[in-house]
């Protein structure tokens, strides 16, 4: 993303934290995750938090569990319904309230699905092929692209847009698909609604903390299998903890640039204790990596102490969990109704 368009959306980012600070009862926020396996850490330090934080504050949270994007790059679904589960229970768990967040399934809400037809009209082939997702799957895939995947932006863009969010938490890497949002959503009140505001142009909340490695040092992600896992126990998240990547150095300092491995480890400890990298560095000192991942150890596990304790009750009641998604579920269809009626209504659709 050029420089400019960079440094604008860091400037939505700050407009729009400023104006929650003044007012949050008045923005609406759009966040979720696929369901293709366990969150982890990562989810939970860099958007769960903040998902609750923000539904404290009084924003309006509507949370996707975006199912249908399983399928964009698979074959199969796999184990959808375990994992969609799966998420709601790590959602419950981390302080997300069914009665303020309105949680759902994008399978569930045909409404919103049926906003990619007039969102298509509105870009161009060559935007899509542009998107950095899309770009980094035609030069990485080996086979062709889906239409699914190609059309993931607008797909995006339908997911903000059906419930007229106006705050969408990401992190830098997200940037394009916001500003595909902003200009669907621009085209769409301009070319159909004769420059009324149909759609808000949402802003990026920018996640400013450091991303989180996986235990291989690589970016932290499902499907490479380098996690831990919310849902692991104390044991699973010690022995994971212990494989981690370190370097040779026998003192541990806090250097992102030159030793990322070691400041990851020192990211995650300060991520669940509170207490700055540069400080935890310090007090592990001359007791090199084995110390260090002790440190981390202790850290994920003490913080993530109430969290487990809570998921695992959640988690056993599957009922319980399904009945939580279909009341989401049928908010999120009232909400996407709505908006459809008044998209047919400018569009002069509405017979």
């Amino acid at each position: 993303m050029p420089n400019t368009a960079a440094s604008i959306a860091v400037e939505h980012s700050r407009e729009v934290g400023a104006s929650i600070e003044r007012a949050p009862g008045e923005h609406r926020m759009l966040t979720g995750d696929r369901p293709t396996g366990d969150l982890h850490i990562g989810h939970y330090l860099s958007s769960l938090r903040t998902r609750v934080a923000m539904q404290e504050r009084g924003v309006d949270p509507f949370v996707l569990i975006a199912d249908y994007q399983v399928i964009m790059d698979r074959d199969s679904v796999g184990r959808i319904k375990e994992n969609v589960l799966s998420l709601l229970a790590d959602y419950l768990a981390a302080g997300l309230d069914p009665n303020r967040a309105t949680i759902f399934a994008h399978s569930s809400v045909p409404q919103l699905n049926q906003l990619m037809l007039p969102f298509l009209s509105l870009v161009t082939h060559a935007e899509l092929q542009r998107n950095p997702t899309v770009k980094d799957e035609l030069g990485a895939s080996g086979r062709p692209l889906s239409g699914l995947l190609f059309t993931y932006p607008v797909h995006q863009a339908a997911d903000i847009l059906f419930c007229k969010a106006d705050v969408v938490p990401v992190g830098g890497d997200q940037l394009p698909h916001i500003e595909q949002t902003r200009l669907i959503a621009r085209r769409f009140n301009a070319r159909y609604a004769a420059g009324s505001e149909v759609f808000p142009e949402p802003a990026p909340l920018l996640n400013d903390g450091q991303r989180i490695l996986g235990v291989d040092g690589q970016k932290m992600s499902k499907s490479r299998g380098n996690t831990i896992r919310l849902a692991a126990t104390a044991d699973e998240t010690a022995k994971a903890i212990r494989k981690a990547r370190t370097d040779s150095e026998p003192t541990i300092t806090y250097e992102p640039e030159r030793r990322p491995e070691v400041a990851n480890l020192l990211t995650i400890a300060s991520g669940f204790t509170g207490r700055s990298p540069e400080l935890l560095a310090a007090e592990v000192g001359d007791g090199g990596g084995s110390a260090l991942k002790a440190l981390v150890i202790e850290s994920v596990n003490e913080g993530l102490r109430t969290h487990r304790t809570r998921r695992q009750s959640i988690a056993a009641d599957r009922e319980y969990l399904l009945q939580i998604l279909r009341t989401g579920n049928a908010k999120a269809e009232a909400v996407a109704g709505a908006t459809l009626a008044e998209v047919r209504e400018v569009m002069s659709m509405d017979y």
